[in-house]
């Protein structure tokens, strides 16, 4: 084989592998939603910027997974006896290029820190469902 040929076989294979990563995406998106109680909600925590990412409800537990990761583990979790709702919000005309559109800004606090998620307005909805169909302080065994 002559020297000409390496080049292509290395684009070839950054190719092969752009494309075996996308696909490797897909999957986790396809499987990440196919769940029950998993939206579409971009988060900014303590005045960074905005990321795409998937919300997902479990019994005591808030998690939210980066959009274009591969990694299985969620990089935030929050637990739900410690979300205060403090309410919602339309987004600000700086937050408008960067959320998807028809969204409702959600201000959550966590352990005293700033939580905010865009999401759609139904979502919104089953969030403030989820966070007050748990049980009183005192009562209960997560509270």
């Amino acid at each position: 084989m002559d020297v000409t040929g390496f080049p292509f076989i290395a684009i070839a294979a950054a190719f092969g592998l752009l494309v075996f990563t996308l696909c490797l995406l897909g999957v986790r998106r396809y499987n990440l939603r196919r769940a029950l109680g998993t939206v579409d909600a971009s988060i900014c925590t303590a005045g960074n910027s905005w990321q795409m990412g998937v919300c997902r409800y479990q019994d005591t537990e808030l998690e939210w997974f980066r959009l274009l990761s591969l990694s299985v583990r969620p990089k935030h979790r929050f637990r739900r006896s410690s979300l205060e709702l403090v309410g919602r919000r339309q987004p600000t005309e700086a937050e408008l290029v960067k959320v998807q559109p028809d969204v409702v800004i959600v201000e959550l606090k966590y352990e005293g820190q700033d939580v905010l998620l865009a999401m759609k307005f139904d979502a919104y909805t089953g969030l403030s469902s989820w966070l007050e169909a748990g049980p009183v302080i005192g009562i209960g065994t997560w509270r």
